[in-house]
């Protein structure tokens, strides 16, 4: 490989970290985002990137408005998850009263 070649790889790497730096601040900085919603999202971008080759910016576009697309779709899934891990609970809790209110002397 030539030097042309390494300093070409090395500016396309360079700019892909930007892009996913930039992408992950902008994401973080989503109403409703939390670490695991960017996580979900570096992880998708990254696998996606892996498997095709593709720079982000070709595969998504720009970081900052990819970010608000992914969060509006990852904060509605993983709130959908909360809530269904938190009705979850509450039916459990439910189940053990009614349970202790049918033990005599409680």
């Amino acid at each position: 490989m030539s030097k042309k070649d390494q300093r070409t790889d090395a500016a396309e790497e360079k700019d892909r970290e930007k892009w996913m730096a930039r992408f992950q601040v902008r994401l973080a900085m989503q109403p409703g985002v939390d670490r695991a919603v960017v996580l979900q999202a570096v992880k998708e971008v990254t696998a996606h990137c892996t498997d095709t080759g593709e720079h982000p910016r070709t595969a998504y576009g720009d970081p900052d408005a990819y970010a608000a697309q992914a969060a509006a779709r990852l904060v509605l899934a993983d709130r959908a998850t909360r809530a269904r891990q938190r009705n979850a609970v509450v039916e459990a809790l439910d189940s053990v009263l009614k349970s202790t209110g049918d033990v005599p002397g409680l």
